[in-house]
């Protein structure tokens, strides 16, 4: 008889994320965990094996080879959506930490094809996208429906940040969102100036929630950074300038690397506020993603795909990982009669 489907592929394993969710992993299910990447080299030494997104081919080859993989998380970003539609065709489940609006509505819309073959895939999974979601959900029930809903993160000029994520943070800044900079107070970090960013939470999010409006916006924990980042805005539509910028940002490290997201919510008089602070950005989103692979396999998800918002058994989330050093900090404001 064939043994039921147990192991857990971490792509990206050996990354600035995928290394956090490997251990976390590994320490819930001892023995499980196959490191996979495209540097065969690195993923062999680790007792991976080779695994390449951009070769969704290959990427089903080695799922067949492999035999009894049950969820695959996905620590780098794919050029397309064919590796998960290669995963959940299989009945595969899926974690993606991905944060690129036109890859998250492609899986999206491999909803039918999960629900069908009995694989649930999670997106959002990260800090934004992610806990920006969880405290969206939670200020909107607060104030019992929002009519628009503003989120602001923060984060740690000084942490060391992943390739990936270096170059997606550069190219969301050669975009110019709607709306306007908002100053709003964060816990631990004062009164803070953050600006528009193209942050996929606030199209999603107005179809998960029924929200009419949601803004999200960026600052870094470094005021004099914060202004001059955003000042290359402009500047930064060219290619040469995005390149230039991202070599300077994955060499030099200015600041800390504490973060903070916060949610504000508002209907009529009514406004409520949720935040979060912690420490290593890409620690926090490694473990995000690890508590949503633990509860795929341990818990009653359903199958389809869902923003991790959707999913009642997550709501918590927040305050599992304070055991993590996260803080959570809520308010609700009542109109005077």
């Amino acid at each position: 008889m064939q043994s039921k489907p147990n192991r857990i592929l971490v792509v990206g394993g050996y990354g600035a994320v995928g290394a956090t969710v490997v251990s976390a992993l590994d320490g819930w299910f001892p023995g499980r965990v196959v490191v996979a990447g495209r540097d065969e080299a690195r993923a062999r030494r680790l007792g991976g094996v080779r695994a390449d997104v951009a070769d969704p081919d290959a990427f089903r080859r080695t799922l067949a080879e492999l035999g009894d993989i049950a969820a695959v998380v996905l620590c780098v970003e794919p050029p397309d959506t064919r590796v998960a539609r290669v995963c959940l065709e299989r009945g595969v489940h899926l974690v993606d930490i991905g944060a690129t609006r036109r890859l998250l509505d492609g899986v999206a819309d491999l909803h039918g094809l999960a629900a069908g073959s009995g694989a649930t895939a999670v997106l959002s999974v990260g800090v934004a996208p992610g806990l920006t979601n969880l405290l969206a959900r939670r200020a909107h029930e607060a104030v019992g429906g929002a009519e628009h809903i503003d989120l602001t993160v923060l984060l740690g000029a000084g942490e060391r940040h992943g390739a990936d994520a270096v170059r997606w943070t550069v190219e969301g800044l050669a975009e110019k969102p709607p709306g306007a900079p908002l100053r709003t107070t964060l816990p631990g970090h004062g009164l803070r100036t953050a600006h528009p960013f193209p942050f996929p939470d606030q199209h999603t999010l107005p179809g998960t929630l029924g929200v009419k409006r949601v803004t999200t916006r960026l600052c870094l924990d470094s005021k004099p950074l914060t202004a001059a980042l955003f000042g290359l805005r402009a500047a930064a539509r060219r290619p040469a300038v995005r390149r230039t910028l991202t070599a300077a940002f994955s060499r030099v490290h200015l600041g800390a690397d504490g973060f903070a997201v916060r949610a504000d919510a508002r209907r009529g008089d009514l406004h409520a506020a949720c935040a979060v602070t912690g420490r290593e950005q890409s620690r926090v989103t490694a473990l995000v993603a690890s508590y949503v692979t633990r509860e795929l396999l341990t818990g009653s998800v359903p199958p389809g795909v869902h923003h991790i918002e959707q999913l009642p058994s997550l709501a918590g989330l927040p305050e599992t990982l304070a055991a993590h050093g996260l803080s959570v900090w809520q308010r609700a404001d009542t109109p005077r009669p």
